[in-house]
């Protein structure tokens, strides 16, 4: 295995599974761009707001982050794992995050 599968070797989880759990999808995307699209029943939390904002997520629940591309979501992931969220996952670009969710 290369390094970028070391580096991305969990597996995806069952979103609706996890979102049946009471789990959640956060957008951190700016709030313009939320505002032009987002997946219903998400949460916006910008990224530049992420680390003070964490109290208004649930630890014990499932978190799905996402953005534009993956790149913020993944920035919010590692703020979510290094807090102690043990079931969190980057769901990446909203829309593609969207047609996995059907």
């Amino acid at each position: 295995m290369g390094l970028f599968g070391k580096l991305f070797k969990n597996s995806t989880p069952d979103y609706g599974q996890w979102l049946s759990e009471g789990g959640v999808i956060v957008d951190v995307r700016t709030p313009a761009e939320f505002k032009s699209g987002h997946i219903k029943g998400s949460k916006n939390i910008p990224l530049d707001q992420f680390q003070r904002s964490l109290h208004k997520l649930d630890k014990k629940k499932p978190v799905i982050v996402c953005c534009r591309s993956g790149m913020r979501s993944a920035q919010a992931l590692g703020i979510l794992k290094q807090n102690g969220f043990e079931r969190a996952h980057n769901g990446g670009g909203w829309t593609n995050l969207q047609r996995k969710l059907g």
